[in-house]
């Protein structure tokens, strides 16, 4: 059976740290800082409108010497963020992530936002279902 997202969030908890899309983009990296995090979700009235990754900030302010402290999220944010269930598996998050090359997936279970992972989470469940495997297949062997 392979793990899907539903078991990530078990292991990992479902926190997903989020900012308003007219805050500053100073103020949210205020926040990724504060929660050594690389990514926030861009929430609308609760509604998921975008994602706002340190990628943005060093592309879209930092290399266009605009300001932190002036500059909204909405202006940076890459809108639209693809999403995942918590019924999608890891191999299917791991190619979404390899092949649009960004390291963090919103989870959304009938249009709710119910979690993220990222790039770790998703390596360390396909690490656990190898080792499972592995541990599997010895006690076949020598049972």
């Amino acid at each position: 059976m392979e793990r899907t997202v539903a078991h990530l969030l078990a292991a990992k908890g479902s926190d997903a740290w989020s900012i308003e899309p007219d805050a500053s983009v100073y103020q949210a990296l205020e926040v990724m800082a504060d929660k050594n995090i690389g990514a926030l979700l861009v929430l609308d009235d609760g509604v998921l409108v975008g994602i706002l990754s340190e990628r943005d900030y060093a592309r879209k302010v930092i290399l266009l010497a605009r300001g932190s402290k002036e500059t909204r999220v909405s202006e940076i944010m890459t809108a639209g963020p693809i999403t995942v269930s918590p019924t999608t598996g890891i191999g299917e998050c791991m190619q979404l992530m390899t092949e649009h090359r960004f390291r963090h997936l919103p989870v959304l279970e009938d249009g709710t936002l119910v979690g993220v992972v990222s790039i770790g989470d998703v390596v360390r469940g396909v690490i656990e279902a190898q080792q499972f495997m592995i541990e599997q297949l010895e006690s076949y062997i020598t049972g």
